[in-house]
């Protein structure tokens, strides 16, 4: 086995025991769409890595801005800051489409104040990317959209 292959298989069995550790639970912890929601992002962030990014933080917020990015993660040289929807069904509009002009004006403030989190000289030349990943909670399966450079600056 290659340590690709390896890193794949510990990968799909995180996947497995977050799924597994889902049904157990039972208990609502919050709304229903809150639920829906985190279980969206902790499979988009598994899914990221199966992929080959490296996710860095997640729910990322700043105490001077309102908002948070759903995931933050390198694919490759890039840095990306990626905004999760998640669905339970495929409908007419696609989930992505509820990133709009307000939430994309957001994730723009919210990835300026992290990239000030980096030494000056790092900054400049670091690319930046804006993805959204679509998540569908399907009977059949959890199915993802990854849309890379969905928006820029």
């Amino acid at each position: 086995m290659t340590d690709t292959a390896v890193g794949r298989g510990w990968i799909d069995l995180q996947v497995w025991a977050m799924r597994r550790m889902d049904s157990l639970s039972r208990r609502s912890v919050g709304p229903l769409h809150l639920t829906t929601g985190e279980r969206g992002e902790r499979e988009a962030l598994f899914h990221l890595r199966k992929i080959g990014y490296t996710v860095v933080a997640r729910r990322w917020t700043s105490a001077k801005l309102l908002g948070d990015i759903d995931l933050v993660g390198w694919d490759g040289p890039t840095l990306c800051f990626v905004e999760v929807k998640t669905r339970s069904g495929r409908d007419a509009m696609p989930a992505e489409s509820a990133v709009d002009r307000d939430k994309r004006e957001m994730l723009r403030k919210m990835a300026r104040a992290y990239l000030r989190g980096f030494p000056e000289k790092l900054r400049e030349g670091v690319p930046v990317r804006f993805d959204v990943v679509s998540v569908y909670l399907l009977r059949s399966g959890v199915e993802f959209d990854v849309y890379r450079g969905a928006f820029g600056w």
